[in-house]
């Protein structure tokens, strides 16, 4: 809807400025005639004066007759949308409001930026109009383009969108092939292959930046391609062609700076109030909580995961793929059980039996779900599952990327939501704040995680990287790691206590422990403890210190009571852990979980208590691929 005072053409500068409300960020937008003499639309960011984005060009591609309906032509041509706009008028608005979500890395969320709406028509259609959006916060900018409903009924067939990010010189990248894959620091040449999203940037002026993607809903991925032509330049890639009507917007295409890396994780709400708020009337029903995975998927089996899960303070029992055949065959019947017998012979699983057995003793069920059933089945299933009595799908190998699937996806969590059914997407699929707006999808992969076995530094640079974007499933595992056992012959690559901080480090609201364990595996082990302790969302977060593949420590609150965890990578290193984000005079108990060869258990590590307070610190002696834990609460 345009603002009631309209501005004429004659009164519309080609070029304005929008600053965040901390006056810190700014973003300059112009129009200049490129070298066949049309005008085409740039910007430029920046952060206390030094340069962020350089000059760069803005630009979509739609490919629907526009311009041949209106010159009587039949030929088509693919149009660059952004050349030979006439902008009609800018109008500038301030936005400032606090907001509750259902759960998160902190209970209240800030949502205040400056926004600058351009109003642009192309110069031979006036009746095409295009709105480009822009938000300035604290944290970082965002920008969309925007097409307002077309008199005409035309739809929109999208084949491109080239937006630029010109980076200064010696800018470094975290690069990562696809959603699961791992990071390899990389100048911007030379790029083996297009680059994940968020994209998080080192640029020689000592400031960070992470590219990313918000409300990506109904829409296709958009991942990051070098130019063939600039250089130090990042373009936007979407996976495929988009089909939309009029009137719509694009994701928001975010960029976040910040001077310490650890801004970008205390900052990523950015990612969430750039999508609407939440749809689901009644929330109650959505419970957050900590997972034990049963993979016998037998009676026997799940009822002592949901013993275990009694004993350990976890809230689920998760019963894995093959519990209604075999997941990847199309005819498999998510409706029925039908175990695998590669997985059970004996197939002897009550999922019945299993639900009540559950329910007696305050323990949900989660099952996973393919997405071949999901396609085939899910408006059958969702009731029934209801029905049963289960809590949550755990969507599997999903198909992502493509507009279609896109939509496919979202849809399904939404029906999801109208059969109060949590939701955990596995695989490719990567968050843009829809959990705000369907918080029922409460977690996802998308992550280099515990089932590849991957290295302690890969486990220090996920927190600077995909954790940005928002919950990831990294699948926490304890007792498979050498000295302990192994897992069809992969075992996992850091200390004990370096998996009982990742319970604090890694947001999920679902989170998953014991990936790789059987309720059998505990011994008895007191350090267990914090995974008892630790919850799963929380009221305050904050990122004490860290870098990039090299060690992170993070503090959440819940309540009264704070949790930390710190982690180092394939380095041992000693860490100095501040404690002024403790309540000035109050004086608290810090139980330190932390790795001791000379402990004599099975994963040698110590506890230790002490009475501490905010002008107190920490050290941490952290082991080669080691971690602390600490659990302080007030005395």
């Amino acid at each position: 809807m345009k603002p009631k005072d309209i501005v004429t053409e004659s009164d519309v500068p080609s070029q304005a400025v929008l600053r965040s409300p901390d006056e810190r960020l700014s973003l300059s937008f112009f129009q200049r005639k490129n070298d066949m003499g049309l005008s085409c639309l740039y910007y430029q960011v920046s952060y206390k004066n030094q340069p962020v984005i350089l000059e760069s060009r803005l630009e979509i591609q739609l490919d629907n007759h526009l311009s041949e309906m209106a010159l009587g032509q039949k030929t088509e041509r693919r149009e660059h949308w952004c050349e030979n706009l006439c902008v009609r008028e800018i109008v500038q608005r301030s936005h400032t409001c606090d907001w509750r979500p259902v759960y998160g890395e902190r209970s209240l969320v800030r949502d205040c930026y400056n926004e600058m709406t351009i109003f642009m028509a192309k110069t031979e259609i006036p009746e095409s109009e295009m709105h480009l959006v822009i938000r300035a916060y604290d944290a970082g900018i965002a920008f969309r383009y925007y097409f307002p409903e077309d008199p005409r009924a035309v739809y929109y067939h999208i084949t491109a969108e080239n937006s630029e990010f010109m980076l200064p010189a010696g800018t470094k990248a975290y690069h990562t092939a696809w959603a699961q894959g791992p990071y390899t620091c990389l100048p911007l040449s030379d790029w083996p292959d297009e680059s994940e999203r968020p994209l998080t940037l080192v640029l020689d002026n000592g400031l960070y930046v992470c590219l990313a993607e918000a409300e990506m809903v109904d829409y296709a991925r958009t991942n990051f391609k070098l130019s063939e032509d600039k250089p130090d330049t990042i373009v936007t890639s979407i996976y495929s062609p988009v089909d939309r009507i009029t009137p719509f917007g694009t994701p928001w295409r975010v960029i976040m700076v910040a001077e310490q890396p650890g801004q970008l994780i205390e900052n990523n709400d950015i990612i969430r109030n750039l999508n609407p708020p939440c749809e689901i009337a009644d929330t109650s029903w959505i419970k957050p909580g900590k997972v034990i995975r049963d993979m016998t998927v037998s009676t026997s089996g799940a009822k002592a995961c949901i013993d275990f899960a009694v004993s350990h303070n976890l809230q689920y029992v998760g019963i894995d793929w093959g519990w209604y055949g075999v997941e990847r065959v199309f005819a498999s019947d998510a409706s029925k059980v039908n175990v695998d017998p590669r997985i059970n012979p004996s197939r002897d699983f009550d999922i019945h039996e299993v639900i009540a057995y559950g329910d007696k003793h305050g323990i949900g069920v989660i099952v996973y779900v393919n997405q071949r059933a999901l396609l085939k089945q899910l408006d059958e299933i969702l009731p029934l599952y209801q029905s049963w009595g289960i809590k949550g799908i755990k969507f599997g190998f999903v198909q992502v990327g493509s507009h279609r699937w896109t939509v496919w996806m979202h849809e399904a969590v939404k029906k999801a939501a109208n059969y109060n059914l949590l939701v955990d997407i596995h695989d490719e699929y990567r968050p843009t704040g829809f959990s705000r707006t369907y918080p029922n999808l409460m977690t996802q992969e998308g992550i280099h995680g515990n089932e590849e076995m991957p290295d302690a530094t890969h486990n220090v640079t996920l927190p600077f990287t995909r954790f940005i974007a928002g919950a990831a499933d990294y699948t926490i595992s304890y007792y498979k790691q050498p000295g302990l056992g192994d897992f069809h012959g992969k075992m996992i690559q850091t200390t004990s206590a370096h998996q009982l901080a990742l319970a604090v480090i890694y947001y999920s609201p679902l989170q998953f422990m014991f990936w790789y364990d059987r309720p059998g595996d505990y011994e008895g082990e007191p350090e267990i403890e914090f995974f008892e302790q630790v919850p799963t969302i929380w009221d305050e977060t904050r990122v004490l210190h860290g870098r990039i593949g090299e060690y992170i420590t993070i503090a959440r609150r819940s309540g009264e009571h704070w949790f930390v965890g710190t982690i180092t990578g394939n380095e041992s290193r000693d860490i100095e852990i501040p404690l002024d984000f403790l309540e000035a005079n109050r004086k608290y108990i810090a139980r330190i979980y932390a790795d001791n060869p000379s402990v004599d258990t099975r994963t040698h590590v110590g506890i230790e208590e002490k009475i501490i307070d905010a002008a107190d610190t920490l050290n941490a002696k952290l082991l080669s691929s080691g971690g602390q834990a600490i659990w302080l609460r007030p005395v």
